[in-house]
């Protein structure tokens, strides 16, 4: 159900009540591949996820950091729709929140589908906007062998990135399983979410 559009000029959102929520909240302070999960998180704007790996201003993803250390933190919340696990398993891998990786695991969201700039509002306060698609790395196929393959390709080989999204925190708030999220859309016209 679309509600009417919110937002001050010049930017007209458009909000979409209560289309998802949260399953699971995941994190881990050490870069570890696997996050294990946890009853809360704390997002702080500008940061990330209190206590994660890849809190901070700036790029905290080794290759990232490697690359260009003093680069902006694009990738401070990850999160992934609950379905990719079921379609997963339909697959044959058994995977569950917080196994490749995310912090927050959703349901009822079709996050791939989102534009770039979308923000979900989440639980009563926090608010994350989406800044692009999960990449997969090899680190994903050491995890799982053939899991590289399953979320980075379509059935005919072509690049089709479905291992979540990620985004940067706009607005604090603590988040909890349970929790509702609220999509709010960029102003059109909307840009497909990309590598970030």
């Amino acid at each position: 159900m679309l509600d009417e559009s919110v937002g001050t000029a010049p930017e007209a959102r458009t909000s979409v009540l209560a289309l998802g929520i949260v399953t699971h909240v995941s994190c881990d302070a050490a870069h570890n591949f696997t996050k294990p999960n946890v009853d809360e998180i704390e997002l702080v704007a500008g940061f990330g996820v209190r206590g994660d790996s890849h809190w901070g201003e700036t790029v905290q993803h080794l290759v990232r950091v490697r690359e260009d250390p003093t680069r902006p933190n694009r990738r401070q919340v990850h999160l992934i729709h609950g379905e990719l696990h079921d379609e997963l398993k339909l697959e044959g891998f058994t995977i569950g929140p917080g196994d490749i990786g995310e912090n927050i695991t959703t349901r009822g969201i079709d996050l791939l589908s989102l534009p770039l700039g979308t923000r979900l509002s989440i639980g009563g306060d926090a608010v994350v906007e989406l800044t692009g698609l999960r990449t997969p790395c090899k680190q994903i196929e050491r995890f799982r062998p053939g899991l590289l393959a399953a979320v980075s390709q379509d059935a005919n080989g072509n690049l089709s990135f479905r291992s979540g999204v990620m985004g940067i925190v706009l607005k604090d708030g603590a988040v909890r399983p349970g929790d509702a999220i609220r999509v709010e859309l960029p102003p059109e016209p909307h840009q497909k979410l990309g590598k970030v």
